[in-house]
């Protein structure tokens, strides 16, 4: 399967799992809300110019926005991990090393202390500055902070759940077109 259409069926499916799974979940606690979506940017490929990277991140959150029917919400935090992602990926990556030869990130082409401080960095970026657009109405700073902490918690949890059930089969670049 080429990685255009890869993508393309990432992007609908956690688009779709998000809205009419995830966030139809009831309350778990007044802190934690499941959030998953944001996976599909940390899983986008190496090679993306960062233009690009950010229009997708841009385009996938203002899709999230539609259904969450609070326009803002999402895109500015995917466009947050998104401009981040290639500078932490600089200093995560080996620079003189066979890993480079990866297409996207995962457990195989970082190793799993690498990937895992990606994940964990990018997932507090994007919660933190959720749920701080979020905590504009409530304003309560003890609020905000056990929300970040309660969401990240359960959304690593889902993250890595979903490296585990779903294995992606690392593909390496190759010269060929």
């Amino acid at each position: 399967m080429s990685t255009l259409l890869k993508n393309i069926i990432r992007f609908v499916l956690f688009i779709l799992v998000q809205a009419f799974v995830l966030d139809k979940v009831p309350a778990l606690h007044q802190y934690v809300k499941p959030v998953l979506y944001f996976l599909f940017v940390l899983w986008l490929p190496f090679n993306l110019p960062r233009f690009g990277l950010l229009v997708i991140a841009f385009v996938f959150g203002l899709s999230m926005d539609y259904f969450a029917g609070w326009p803002g919400l999402h895109a500015a935090p995917c466009v947050l991990i998104a401009y981040v992602r290639p500078f932490l990926l600089n200093i995560l990556l080996p620079q003189e090393s066979t890993e480079l030869s990866y297409v996207e990130p995962s457990i195989k082409s970082l190793g799993w202390a690498p990937y895992a401080t990606y994940v964990v960095i990018l997932t507090f970026l994007h919660h933190t500055y959720l749920v701080l657009i979020e905590w504009t109405q409530v304003g309560d700073f003890v609020f905000f902070i056990g929300k970040v902490i309660a969401t990240m918690a359960v959304s690593l949890l889902l993250i890595f759940v979903t490296e585990m059930l779903f294995f992606r089969k690392a593909k390496f670049r190759t010269n060929a077109a």
